[in-house]
């Protein structure tokens, strides 16, 4: 079946002619949607309808909007199989990890139902007498939100639910791979009850993200890609002094000592190199291991890789899907040839493209032994089913290595040493640090972000989000 999809502006669906279609990457023969290719026009529309929208919905009190996010969350929660299918069918993992991210979806628009109930401040004394301070957290405005393909539900969620809750209005661009399951949430969102020009979704081209951060009327853009589009979005953004918070990827260590419980640290790594066909900006895509493990890890490793079953996204039997594009399984496979070229050793029979039943983008997941620090492989984020491993000397050559990149995210290390789980937690050069655990794999009711080249501006998700979508004012009354 497939959908013509819209722009949703003031509360419509705006059509317009087909300009693309959404593929399935399982099956090149099923076309999931027609999109249209929305431009500066449909993002100038969309803005005037938000910013008409805005004070109503900032003013008109919190349960208000606790409700609508509520519903939504529910709404989600109750068509949660078929938008599992949904997603997994345009955007290529399993049908259990599609549901599962709808399912983290509707939890995240359930917590910021809740969010736009605890908004607070302070109040405090003055220094002064006979004069008392307020703090007030109060929102912004408009929000450009510009999403990635890889998680095409909960990270919308994630971007969308807060600026809500708190009293702005939005504007997003859909991820060109992934248009028909950000609409499926539109509709969603303004089923719930949502009024008119609350929330506003543009499909289009890379065009329409850089129309949103050079917009005069945006007042903060939230930004989700790689490192180059996002500082081009941080310069337009800060050009027009709007608030700018950029989540950029990430090339994360996993550490492996000796003394780690072999089998957890095996499923670690393989679960952070290859769930999700290693689509993930927290994956394990650098696997540094110690000498005295070295050889027996990467053989497992690699044994567990190549048993994994690749196929349809829709296939239950299926432990991992196709790779999203034609366009990223190239890069993926180049990356493997250039980690080859560089003198790594692919381990097994990984790191091909497959032919299956149905014509899709599948690749066998590949592990890349006796790499450097220095390699390419190494210091330039892939973006599928790739890991590539490190021979190290003990533990403070792991952590150098793991340290040794612009790239800060998420970093693991596997090991039964208290000693250095704590050193590692303190000393990692990373937003979110991971013990015993794979890199991937965060909860929505805690921040999530990076530090160095993989974020600016405040964290996301979960209590720290209020940072970014209100903005402080401080009330001084002589009593």
């Amino acid at each position: 079946m497939t959908e013509t999809l819209t722009h949703f502006i003031a509360g419509r669906r705006v059509e317009a002619k087909a300009a693309g279609q959404s593929l399935n990457p399982s099956d090149l023969a099923d076309v999931v949607a027609e999109v249209p290719a929305g431009g500066a026009a449909e993002v100038d529309a969309a803005v005037d309808a938000a910013r008409r929208a805005f004070p109503d919905w900032a003013e008109g009190g919190p349960e208000r909007r606790s409700d609508v996010l509520d519903k939504t969350g529910d709404l989600i929660l109750q068509r949660r199989q078929a938008l599992g299918e949904l997603l997994s069918r345009e955007e290529g993992k399993t049908l259990a990890e599609g549901i599962g991210e709808v399912t983290r979806a509707g939890r995240i628009f359930k917590f910021f139902a809740g969010e736009a109930l605890r908004m607070h401040g302070q109040h405090l004394d003055s220094t002064r007498p006979h004069v008392e301070v307020d703090t007030i957290r109060e929102p912004v405005g408009v929000f450009g939100l510009i999403t990635p393909w890889n998680f095409p539900i909960a990270i919308p969620a994630w971007k969308s639910a807060p600026a809500l809750a708190f009293g702005n209005t939005v504007v997003m661009k859909a991820a060109g791979p992934t248009p028909a399951t950000a609409h499926a949430l539109a509709g969603i969102i303004h089923e719930a009850g949502a009024p008119d020009g609350v929330f506003n979704l543009i499909i289009g081209p890379g065009r329409v993200g850089a129309a949103i951060a050079e917009h005069v009327g945006i007042d903060g853009v939230s930004f989700t890609g790689s490192q180059g589009v996002g500082a081009q979005v941080a310069a337009a953004a800060v050009a027009h002094q709007k608030r700018v918070q950029l989540e950029m990827g990430g090339k994360n260590p996993l550490v492996v000592l000796d003394d780690a419980d072999f089998d957890r640290a095996v499923m670690c790594a393989l679960d952070g190199a290859f769930f999700g066909t290693g689509q993930r900006c927290t994956a394990s895509s650098r696997i540094i291991v110690t000498a005295g493990i070295y050889d027996r890890f990467v053989e497992a490793l690699a044994a567990r890789a190549a048993g994994l079953r690749v196929g349809h996204a829709l296939d239950p039997a299926s432990q991992m899907g196709p790779v999203v594009s034609e366009s990223q399984l190239e890069q993926d496979l180049g990356a493997v040839a250039m980690a080859v070229g560089e003198g790594g050793r692919l381990v097994g029979e990984g790191g091909r493209r497959l032919t299956l039943d149905k014509e899709g983008y599948y690749m066998s997941p590949a592990v890349i032994a006796d790499t450097t620090p220095e390699m390419r492989i190494n210091r330039e984020e892939v973006f599928g089913p790739v890991a590539s491993v490190i021979k190290v000397a003990d533990y403070e050559e792991a952590l150098a290595i793991a340290n040794g990149l612009d790239f800060g995210l998420s970093a693991g290390i596997c090991t039964q040493s208290l000693k250095h789980a704590h050193d590692f937690r303190r000393r990692a050069r990373a937003g979110m640090v991971m013990i015993n655990l794979p890199t991937a794999g965060v909860d929505y009711h805690v921040p999530f972000g990076g530090s160095r080249g993989s974020s600016y501006g405040p964290k996301e998700q979960g209590f720290a989000a209020v940072e970014f979508f209100t903005q402080t004012k401080v009330a001084y009354t002589w009593a």
